[in-house]
């Protein structure tokens, strides 16, 4: 499947760079590109693209903001950053706001190409330093400490959907839930349905921010139980 791509960059050599960059990637169609958010979401509105690549700081209307309002108004367009920062100020702001994706420039082509791909399949599309990041929050904050047992799954969910939605948070595909728990792929949706609408989830970009920041996801040996 090719995907329709859209270009947001504020400095035209870098906005030009990626769009050249991605006419030689196998599986990528640019359809416009853009200079800022306001760009950005009237291309949005003129091609319809599949994937807005958003860097986060530009003039007039920022990525943060494009984002917010794109995936408002178009939902069936989604956004992964590709930005110079991967600091706290600049990545939960912008996956709060609904990008499915987010990774550095110094991505290369094929990792960029897996993300636009892992969107669109409905997976969340970050860099290894994103992930690691997300972790690092997990593992400095309160559950790091211990103490005091294992807590409860969180907004009423059972212990076999809280497994299913730290298994979406590390990456895994239903395909690949389904063969961890040695259970269907039937099954693995069903529970995902379950506690989508029990934590109030549209996707799993959301289950993933849900994840981390609810510190479902643990260091390796530590399981709802």
């Amino acid at each position: 499947m090719t995907a329709r791509v859209v270009v947001a960059d504020d400095q035209a050599v870098v906005r030009e760079g990626i769009v050249m960059l991605l006419g030689l990637l196998p599986g990528i169609e640019v359809v416009g590109s853009a200079k800022d958010g306001e760009e950005a979401v009237a291309q949005v509105a003129e091609h319809a693209p599949d994937v807005v690549l958003m860097d986060l700081r530009m003039p007039r209307c920022d990525g943060v903001e494009a984002t917010r309002r794109i995936r408002a108004e178009f939902p069936g367009t989604q956004v992964v950053v590709l930005t110079t920062f991967a600091d706290d100020d600049s990545l939960f702001p912008a996956l709060r706001a609904g990008a499915r994706g987010y990774l550095t420039k110094d991505a290369g082509g094929d990792e960029i190409v897996r993300a636009v791909h892992a969107v669109l399949s409905g997976e969340a599309g970050l860099s290894p330093t994103v992930q690691r990041r997300l972790l690092e929050q997990v593992t400095e904050g309160p559950l790091a400490a211990g103490g005091g047992g294992e807590p409860e799954p969180p907004d009423g969910m059972t212990p076999r959907e809280a497994e299913v939605l730290v298994l979406i948070a590390e990456g895994m595909s239903n395909a690949d839930i389904a063969r961890a728990l040695h259970i269907s792929q039937a099954t693995v949706k069903s529970h995902i349905n379950n506690l989508f609408a029990k934590a109030g989830l549209r996707d799993r970009a959301q289950a993933v921010r849900y994840a981390y920041m609810r510190g479902m996801v643990r260091p390796p040996g530590r399981s709802f139980t």
